[in-house]
């Protein structure tokens, strides 16, 4: 099996177990080069909040955007925004991705933030 079907696989049994709860979503999506996060609706049709390191306010004082550095930085970020938006309880969507390295400093930057999973 592919990497990235194996990956997708892992996705999809997180999301139904989310949908299940019926709490908003914050998802990521990390590639070689970046790192995203969005806070979608208990049913998925509405983007609350989101934050990445291609935004300038995230960018700002980084060195790169590809290490756990730049991705605690968009955690911190996207708990800001999604607290803005009256959002304080989130179900962690990781993508399938494991927890480690950029997604667990996302993580727990969100959790520091004052997101609770």
């Amino acid at each position: 099996m592919k990497k990235n079907i194996a990956r997708l696989r892992r996705a999809k049994t997180t999301r139904s177990h989310i949908r299940d709860l019926g709490v908003a979503r914050l998802s990521v999506l990390r590639s070689g080069q970046h790192i995203y996060a969005q806070v979608f609706t208990a049913d998925g049709s509405k983007v609350l909040a989101s934050a990445s390191t291609v935004q300038s306010d995230v960018k700002d004082g980084l060195a790169s955007c590809k290490n756990k550095d730049a991705a605690a930085k968009v955690g911190r970020a996207i708990a800001e925004k999604a607290r803005a938006a009256g959002v304080e309880r989130v179900a962690f969507d990781r993508s399938g991705y494991r927890y480690h390295g950029r997604i667990k400093a996302l993580a727990e930057a969100a959790r520091e933030g004052g997101l609770q999973f």
